[in-house]
């Protein structure tokens, strides 16, 4: 990966490129550290070190926003927006018809989707933004903070701090955009690894300069490169279907004869069935917060499901890691229409007929390859937390345990593969050596 990295900076046009992305991505950092207008900065910082940068009710957010939510800054909402707008659109295919034919349409119908993306993500801005600035003003962004964050709860400052933090997302995505039009690599999951990758040395030291311990944090550190270790493993595995195409005469020509494969990852629904788990269990809680807190369900919720170390809460998460492993796959992959285009082409899967039969087929594989797939999902998403446990370390430590560690592989996995391919593009020998 370094050699890599080392013969792209030795390109000129690549050297550009990946100049222009870290400019980007250190552009996207500081706009992370810029208060937003009608927020006292001192006062933020003050309940931050009082009662903790973790917060269960807004810690997804605040992961994909590396720490820039709980700050109350210009980029507070982060890339979660687009990410929820992405995920909205992507399952809409499903119920509007109307999107699957833009999808299957090509560059012009993904161009059209992209434009309902960017639409729905400034309408999912306004709506978190105005939530964020509400739970900061009934003092649940800091339970225990007795600090005013917001020390002029006017009507025209809160309206100017929902454009700002707006504003901000759409700069968030205008800058994705821009990194993976000039820079290199996909520019959102690119302000996502950022994000998650500036939280994690805060992490560690409190690991290690806390409770824990140099020897915990040391057994810590070691968990964590196993969990590297075995998600880069099953990331580069996958079956291969092979798939043979027919000869065709068409004048004097012959065209198809050739072979390839169908290449189907472990896990294909990559790190969405965690977040769609976490988010759905923060859903509990999130009503919770503003329920009567002597309630007899709200302290049931509280024990049962807020803690992420709770039997219930590990089991529910779990759960839903594989069902949505299960859903996600099915909704990204459909059997039907690659048979279709197979059978389209003069393509065969070698001793399965064409059409209905080759369908069942990969029904078949994918399922078989999901089971596995979505079992490991669920391992690296507790493997972190049940480690933390057994230490007597907070789990909160690290946010989201090996969730981040699966994006932070992943992104660097795919980032790394296209600067390869870059790179054999200008640098290609062919037959020549």
């Amino acid at each position: 990966m370094l050699s890599a990295f080392a013969r792209a900076f030795r390109t000129p046009d690549l050297r550009r490129k990946l100049l222009f992305t870290i400019a980007m991505m250190v552009v996207f950092r500081v706009g992370s550290f810029l208060p937003t207008p009608g927020v006292s900065y001192p006062n933020v910082q003050a309940c931050i070190e009082q009662v903790g940068n973790d917060n269960s009710l807004l810690g997804l957010v605040n992961l994909f926003s590396g720490g820039a939510l709980l700050q109350l800054s210009v980029f507070a909402l982060g890339i979660t927006p687009y990410i929820t707008a992405s995920i909205i659109i992507q399952l809409l295919r499903v119920v509007i018809p109307r999107f699957e034919a833009l999808h299957k349409e090509g560059q012009s119908g993904t161009a059209k989707l992209t434009q309902y993306t960017r639409y729905l993500t400034i309408a999912l801005a306004v709506l978190q933004s105005t939530t964020v600035i509400t739970v900061a003003r009934s003092g649940q962004l800091f339970p225990g903070c007795s600090l005013d964050v917001i020390p002029d709860p006017s009507w025209p400052v809160l309206v100017s701090m929902v454009i700002t933090m707006t504003a901000g997302t759409g700069l968030i995505m205008w800058l994705g955009e821009l990194i993976t039009e000039r820079g290199i690599g996909n520019g959102m999951s690119l302000l996502i690894f950022t994000s998650i990758a500036a939280t994690f040395p805060t992490a560690m030291w409190s690991v290690a300069g806390g409770s824990g311990g140099i020897g915990k944090f040391l057994v810590v550190l070691a968990v964590i490169v196993l969990v590297i270790g075995l998600v880069v493993f099953v990331e580069q595995s996958q079956r291969r279907i092979p798939v043979q195409y027919a000869k065709r005469m068409v004048g004097r020509k012959t065209y198809g004869g050739s072979s390839t494969y169908i290449p189907i990852k472990l896990n294909m629904s990559g790190v969405i069935p965690i977040i769609f788990a976490a988010s759905l269990l923060q859903l509990p809680t999130l009503a919770a917060q503003f329920g009567d807190q002597t309630a007899g369900w709200v302290q049931w919720v509280s024990v049962n499901l807020a803690p992420t170390d709770a039997g219930l809460h590990m089991l529910l998460y779990v759960a839903l890691i594989i069902f949505f492993a299960f859903f996600y796959t099915a909704i990204t992959f459909n059997p039907d229409e690659v048979a279709d285009n197979m059978k389209r082409y003069g393509g065969f899967i070698p001793g399965i007929r064409a059409g209905r039969p080759t369908a069942q087929y990969l029904d078949y594989v994918i399922t078989r390859i999901t089971t596995p797939g979505s079992l490991y999902l669920a391992a690296v998403a507790l493997i972190p937390t049940l480690v933390f446990i057994w230490l007597g370390i907070d789990s909160t430590a690290i946010p989201f345990g090996g969730s981040s560690v699966l994006i932070i592989v992943g992104v660097g996995l795919e980032t790394v593969k296209q600067i390869q391919s870059q790179l054999e593009q200008r640098h290609y020998e062919g037959f020549l050596r």
